[in-house]
């Protein structure tokens, strides 16, 4: 029986809750200026290209052998269907319910149909990005009812592309896949007039693009690095290998604006080629035990329900702030609300986790292996 990664899920966790606080302090800007220390969330974006890499280890690790051998293509998508799809649609339906709350209206005050909103549902349930006559918001989101719902999008992608043609090739053309992957990623990072690579959320040509090639280096890289690491089998590291690791995360994803486009961009690339895969390679190598073994495993198995949930509320967020006053005008800072925010959205993952998303798992599980 393999090994399970106990810190590698630990750490999707962390990088799940940095995402949480980057969206509830940064996304509020246009209505709230936070104090300096809020802002040092900045980079926590960039936690979805660590989810992608560390997708695309896991991935390698536990399918690489079974696709040759015992499981169909078919089974393979049934397995990423069944971990992934509940909450998708958990995370529409709670995202329609928020949008209801606001009054079916867009960022701008337009009102929206009853017939458009059942339409981007509709889509949003089979993960199909919304056309720009259905952006129900009014700020060009493929998912207008759930924002970071462009990155499971691009995780599907990444799994039918890894089961259809990255798991196939050698390691040696997916050295070479990642090599050109990362001089387009960096390439369009660096020439792009915004610079960087927080692109993939819109429905505009030139963002889909940039998030497509994020996946398209990240997936490739997380696989080529599970494969390096069941060749070379490095020896386990002892001691406190989550808390090293999760203090790294936390500070690259922490930082502040860097003040520039160029060195921000650099700082971008330096993290997604070299930071991020150098802590799912240690992080790979440590373990953990007892109580601590059950935190760590609880807060990975935490981090998809709060990824797939939290948006609306911050969609809730910031509709209550902007109608409350809070612009540029030196109110106080709304530190109840956001925290009332951060609560609700871990209380509601929480609840999704134990009560929907794992016994339905368990259930269509138990039905397909049947």
């Amino acid at each position: 029986m393999k090994p399970r990664y106990d810190i590698l899920d630990g750490l999707r966790g962390v990088a799940a809750i940095m995402v949480l606080l980057y969206h509830v302090f940064n996304d509020a800007k246009s209505f709230v200026v936070w104090p300096t220390v809020v802002d040092e969330f900045y980079h926590s974006f960039l936690g979805v290209d660590f989810f992608f890499i560390l997708s695309g280890f896991v991935m390698g690790y536990a399918y690489d052998e079974r696709l040759k051998t015992d499981m169909t293509l078919g089974n393979f998508i049934k397995r990423r269907l069944i971990r992934l799809h509940p909450m998708v649609v958990m995370g529409v339906l709670i995202g329609a319910l928020a949008f209801a709350i606001q009054g079916f209206t867009k960022w701008d005050g337009t009102q929206v149909s009853i017939e458009a909103l059942m339409l981007t549902v509709l889509l949003g349930l089979f993960l199909i990005p919304s056309p720009t006559s259905l952006d129900v918001r009014g700020n060009t989101e493929a998912f207008p009812l759930n924002g970071p719902h462009w990155s499971l999008f691009v995780e599907y992608v990444g799994s039918l592309l890894y089961c259809l043609l990255l798991q196939r090739i050698s390691t040696k053309w997916l050295r070479v896949w990642v090599a050109c992957s990362i001089v387009s990623i960096a390439g369009f990072a660096l020439l792009t007039e915004e610079g960087g690579i927080a692109y993939g959320w819109s429905s505009e040509p030139m963002n889909l693009c940039g998030g497509a090639l994020r996946m398209l280096y990240a997936y490739p890289m997380g696989l080529l690095m599970a494969r390096v690491f069941r060749e070379r089998q490095p020896k386990p590291i002892h001691g406190h290998m989550f808390l090293l690791c999760s203090i790294g995360l936390v500070v690259l994803m922490g930082l502040p604006f860097l003040g520039n486009k160029d060195t921000e961009t650099i700082y971008q690339l330096v993290c997604i080629f070299s930071f991020f895969p150098t802590i799912i390679w240690y992080g790979a190598r440590g373990g953990v035990s007892g109580w601590r073994q059950k935190a760590v495993s609880f807060l990975g198995r935490l981090s998809y329900p709060l990824y797939a949930v939290h948006f609306p509320l911050v969609y809730l967020y910031i509709s209550w702030i902007a109608r409350s006053g809070y612009t540029y005008s030196g109110h106080s800072q709304p530190w109840i609300p956001a925290l009332i925010t951060l609560a609700a959205s871990l209380l509601i993952a929480t609840i999704c986790l134990l009560y929907y998303d794992e016994p339905i798992r368990k259930k269509l599980n138990e039905k397909n292996d049947n």
